[in-house]
């Protein structure tokens, strides 16, 4: 029975690849799981263009803040494996709507909390649920969709990135400085809310991986997760692929403000062009992903991250059109490594062990992210709360090491994935 399922997923796939254009609940999943990426993302990332808020507020130091940044990560990490032994034991929509809420209550939270501790104590609760919800998104893709057609959905999915920058960190960043930092959060959870309802209603049971019988308990599930050479070089390229990311972006709008000297009314202008230059970028990379080398993306897209970021962290005070411009091209980079990283890891796991592996997967991403956020901390300096953000230029050569190290262990992957779909 196990061996018939596998095979006529096997011809499900093959069948598939004649077939790579969306049908209509294709398009409404993509829709739904972009959704919940917007809301997700937008709560992690708000952190950044409100760091100089929060900060001054709070009266935070770099590495206090890294603190509030990294146990939202770490948080995340020991939720995904927990979460790994039993994530391919029910159906992945239940498992994304009990997250969700999760996630929703963790947010409720981070916007009722006035103190320090408090606040990390409200990033642990987002994160232990919020920190699984792509793993979930991922495990879900895989399983709807064919890897002819995941290049476009990654890149689709991502533009839930791009929208948090053009639509929820503006106005997120009008309310705080209407009201405080803490008001976004409630602005998150409203519209989490709706979409809740849109997922309870539209979306179907994801349940075909459950006639894949198996005796394993959720421990030994886990286990054996990490048994396969395949899928550690999988959990390896999906680490680093992260700490380039977690060390820059908790200092964008400090380097911005103190450094570049951006005003609080250009911010939130920065980051919207940003994300419309995000939203523009992704469909045309996840296409190019689905016609060229995945691989061969990847890099060329490392070599222009590695220009920029040496050009950035070393700026002073220029026009802020220049700062634009970098912002932007700096995004583009980032973006145009995620997709064709993602789809081609993704391909790693059989369907018997896609919810684990991407539990897994997303926890190790976000433990390293937790590690390159408080070494960031330790790197940069501030000497007052209004003064500039010191070693951004070392932390910006750090970086650049690893995307070199990134880029080669994605070459590992990518001769895995060939040998597999041959």
């Amino acid at each position: 029975m196990k061996n018939k399922i596998i095979i006529d997923e096997i011809n499900s796939n093959q069948r598939s690849s004649s077939k790579t254009k969306f049908n209509r609940y294709q398009k409404m999943v993509i829709l739904l799981l972009a959704l919940t990426q917007f809301t997700v993302v937008l709560d992690f990332m708000v952190m950044s263009p409100l760091g100089d808020l929060l900060k001054k507020s709070m009266n935070l130091s770099p590495s206090q803040f890294s603190v509030v940044v990294a146990s939202y990560a770490v948080s995340a990490f020991v939720s995904g494996i927990l979460t790994a032994g039993f994530a391919d034991k029910f159906d992945r929509k239940k498992i994304l709507m009990f997250f969700y809420v999760g996630f929703i209550i963790g947010t409720y939270l981070c916007g009722m909390v006035e103190t320090y501790p408090m606040l990390i104590g409200a990033r642990i609760v987002t994160g232990v649920f919020g920190g699984v919800m792509s793993s979930i998104s991922m495990a879900i893709i895989a399983d709807l969709f064919s890897i002819e057609q995941r290049g476009r959905v990654m890149g689709f999915i991502q533009m839930g990135f791009g929208s948090s920058q053009v639509l929820g960190i503006p106005i997120s960043l009008a309310i705080a400085y209407k009201f405080n930092w803490q008001a976004p959060f409630f602005f998150i959870v409203g519209f989490s809310l709706l979409i809740l309802v849109i997922i309870k209603l539209y979306l179907k049971p994801v349940a075909e991986h459950l006639k894949i019988k198996t005796t394993d308990n959720a421990f030994t599930h886990l286990l054996q997760t990490f048994k396969p050479r395949n899928y550690r070089i999988g959990f390896m390229a999906t680490a680093l692929l992260s700490i380039g990311g977690y060390m820059i972006m908790p200092w964008g709008s400090v380097f911005a403000i103190n450094n570049l000297k951006v005003t609080a009314e250009q911010l939130p202008l920065l980051f919207m062009i940003s994300g419309i230059a995000t939203l523009f970028i992704m469909p045309i990379i996840g296409k190019l992903s689905d016609v060229m080398d995945k691989f061969n993306l990847f890099v060329i897209a490392s070599v222009w991250m590695v220009v920029v970021i040496l050009i950035y962290t070393r700026m002073t005070p220029v026009p802020f059109w220049i700062i634009l411009v970098m912002n932007v091209t700096m995004m583009m980079g980032v973006m145009s490594r995620m997709v064709p990283s993602m789809a081609l890891v993704s391909v790693l796991p059989e369907m018997k062990d896609r919810g684990a592996f991407m539990s897994v997967n997303s926890s190790l991403q976000q433990l390293s992210g937790a590690i390159a956020t408080l070494i960031g901390g330790m790197i940069v300096h501030q000497k007052t709360k209004y003064s500039p953000l010191e070693n951004y230029d070392v932390l910006g050569y750090v970086i650049v090491f690893v995307l070199v190290l990134c880029a080669l262990n994605l070459w590992r992957v990518s001769k895995i994935v060939k040998i597999k779909i041959s």
